[in-house]
């Protein structure tokens, strides 16, 4: 019995292969209406999730709110000794962006399911996110930064419980072009093969 060779979608493999991030300085009106943001969320729902735990939540990100956390980085880079350009980076990340999503890794409980494959998941979510945006013709980046690795600015930012972490930050806008691709790995050099 003969089985058929599996259905080829090409033009996701051609997006997929193709795809590109949009600087996020770059990014500006118009954004995503928010029905048009709720099919990308959901998009991006479809993540693999072992034991359906659903270790992740959005909180989106419009204009002023992404002002009240920009106002929050200088305070926070003086604190832990940041240097100033660094400060100034991360504060244009958020200060120059008119939407944003973020991506909130919230592990549950299970005997079943480790953390860290629950962590996996959330990364996934940010990736999954960033490629609805782009395939839907939207100008995206994920763009986190040195802040959101600090529990202070996750409470204060996101008013996050002390066990959720910021997976990602994925700004959305209209971008002017598609940028140059750039390198990509070479993949005799990070590949084995093991048929044994």
């Amino acid at each position: 019995m003969s089985v058929s060779p599996p259905e080829r979608n090409d033009a996701a493999i051609e997006f997929l292969k193709s795809r590109r991030s949009r600087p996020g300085k770059t990014l500006s009106t118009p954004v995503p209406t928010r029905a048009e943001l709720k099919e990308l969320l959901t998009i991006a729902a479809r993540t693999p999730d072992h034991g359906k735990l659903e270790p992740w939540r959005f909180i989106v990100l419009e204009r002023a709110a992404l002002e009240r956390v920009a106002a929050l980085i200088p305070p926070l880079g003086a604190k832990h000794g940041i240097p100033e350009d660094k400060i100034a980076g991360n504060m244009l990340h958020y200060g120059s962006s008119h939407l944003a999503v973020a991506v909130i890794s919230s592990p549950k409980i299970s005997d079943k399911i480790p953390e860290i494959e629950q962590v996996y998941s959330a990364g996934a979510v940010c990736l999954a996110l960033l490629n609805a945006a782009l395939a839907a013709g939207w100008g995206a980046n994920w763009l986190s930064g040195w802040s959101s690795h600090y529990p202070e600015f996750a409470r204060d930012a996101f008013n996050l419980t002390p066990s959720e972490k910021i997976a990602g930050i994925i700004h959305i806008g209209t971008a002017p072009h598609t940028p140059p691709d750039r390198p990509r790995p070479d993949l005799d050099q990070i590949t084995e093969w093991v048929s044994e």
